[in-house]
């Protein structure tokens, strides 16, 4: 078993965890290339001699199976503990609840909205490295880094009641209203039985038909599952049926450099408010919590 590292996440030990300078290039590539061969066919014209419909269009059906980048614009933004390490979020009884890492400093906590401030947390022992954070019913479970550790709280009071264990190192966690689902950084994701906390199917993630690594922070939304690529600005949205990215936010911007707290500060965070159909975005250490649109 590989020792557990004293700081931060990019110092963390495992493969999956410490990607590579060409993993990370990997990723870049297919989204760029993705992105450029929807421009390319959206601005070649058709020759006047080919035949039209599905059949005599040879170009349609990949064109159709490629991800496209989507727009989307800032709604709002609000205040964001910028000391706090953000690896879960999510939107619940009008504010955020939040799991944040770091040994000695992992977190979970209930934020007032709009305000941002802190209105109750607990603390994890210090050898735990907090991840990510799902809600089922009134239960809130928390994943663990390494230690395959996953921990159940009651909702209104944040009070432990359960603990369970995993095989996989725990990286995001969702719930699409029948199953929890996990990322541990490689291009799977894993779904587990919410009562039983047991796999039950690996689902296998690619984009433009290759896979897509670093996966980390999960949100189910509207069907589809959104997923950050870690020291990426990227969010995927996932068809759960067949684990192709149809199409991805590219956020790099949002947050001003000067308000970035060094390499450390990646964008890391995903919530929705389904009664109101807002989707919030943040980081690690970000002073800022965002509520972003996305455009016909």
């Amino acid at each position: 078993m590989a020792s557990k590292p004293a700081k931060s996440r990019g110092q963390k030990a495992g493969a999956k965890r410490t990607p590579s300078r060409a993993a990370i290039t990997a990723i870049v590539l297919v989204v760029a290339v993705g992105a450029a061969l929807v421009i390319l066919t959206s601005m070649r014209s058709e020759p006047t001699s080919q035949p039209t419909g599905a059949a005599g269009n040879p170009t349609s059906a990949a064109s159709d199976k490629r991800a496209r980048q989507v727009s989307h614009e800032i709604v709002n933004s609000y205040p964001h503990d910028s000391t706090s390490y953000t690896q879960g979020l999510l939107w619940a009884d009008g504010g955020f609840y939040e799991s944040t890492g770091q040994y000695g400093q992992s977190k979970l906590r209930r934020l007032e909205f709009p305000s941002g401030k802190v209105l109750k947390q607990i603390s994890l022992d210090p050898e735990l490295f907090a991840e990510g954070l799902a809600l089922v019913d009134t239960r809130l479970i928390q994943l663990t880094w390494q230690s395959h550790r996953g921990f159940v709280y009651d909702k209104d009071s944040l009070r432990l009641i359960q603990e369970f264990t995993y095989a996989t190192e725990g990286w995001g966690l969702t719930f699409d209203s029948k199953n929890l689902i996990l990322s541990d950084g490689s291009s799977d994701l894993f779904y587990l039985d919410p009562q039983s906390y047991k796999p039950l199917r690996t689902l296998a993630i690619t984009m433009n038909g290759q896979p897509v690594p670093q996966l980390n922070e999960l949100e189910f939304i509207d069907d589809e599952i959104w997923a950050n690529v870690w020291q990426t600005d990227m969010i995927l949205r996932i068809n759960p049926a067949t684990g192709q990215v149809t199409t991805f936010l590219n956020l790099k911007g949002i947050l001003a450099p000067s308000e970035r707290k060094g390499s450390e500060a990646v964008l890391n965070g995903i919530a929705y408010d389904a009664e109101q159909k807002r989707i919030f975005i943040t980081g690690k250490l970000w002073p800022r919590i965002f509520e972003i649109k996305l455009k016909a």
